[in-house]
């Protein structure tokens, strides 16, 4: 009966942290794919990166239920997307220095070391004509290392080359 007790509060608590949705920070610590989400993925990011394209912040907000991913932090260039679910995806918004907020859908669940991002709608946009970034895909290369694919649109085509990023995490 004295070895029940520590094993119900165990219990009790593990229900309890996934009742509230609270998972391990980095889901490559001994999860398998069948139970990590894209979104476990990007929590699984928070910290600074650095690479090809310059200097990226994930961060936690909102109790856990938002990513937001900080591009140039603390310069005038500062640009910022927030990623949280909608149901079975994840939504991603990005506000960008243009001025518009481009409104992407993926699936919440693991496809690969991917998630892929797609238009959905945009705020402050006179028209999907208008100069956006319209999809993004991120590669998940492995703990260390992430990969991100931006395309812009512009009059209802991509414009120009892709803008990839590879980054690292700062240890």
């Amino acid at each position: 009966m004295q070895l029940m007790k520590p094993l119900f509060r165990a219990a009790v608590a593990a229900l309890l942290l996934a009742a509230c949705g609270i998972t391990s920070a980095r889901p490559a610590g001994g999860k398998s794919d069948a139970t990590v989400t894209s979104f476990d993925r990007f929590k699984g990011l928070v910290g600074d990166w650095t690479g090809t394209g310059g200097t990226i912040r994930f961060k936690l907000s909102s109790g856990g239920s938002v990513v937001q991913e900080i591009y140039f932090p603390d310069t005038d260039q500062e640009m910022i997307n927030m990623i949280t679910r909608d149901g079975t995806d994840i939504v991603l918004v990005h506000y960008c220095m243009v001025g518009n907020q481009p409104r992407m859908k993926a699936p919440d669940k693991v496809s690969g070391n991917s998630a892929a991002f797609k238009f959905v709608s945009a705020g402050n946009m006179k028209s999907d004509a208008a100069m956006h970034m319209h999809n993004v895909t991120f590669t998940f290369v492995d703990s260390d290392t992430l990969k991100e694919k931006w395309v812009s649109y512009k009059d209802g085509k991509p414009a120009g080359a892709a803008d990839e990023w590879v980054l690292k995490r700062k240890k």
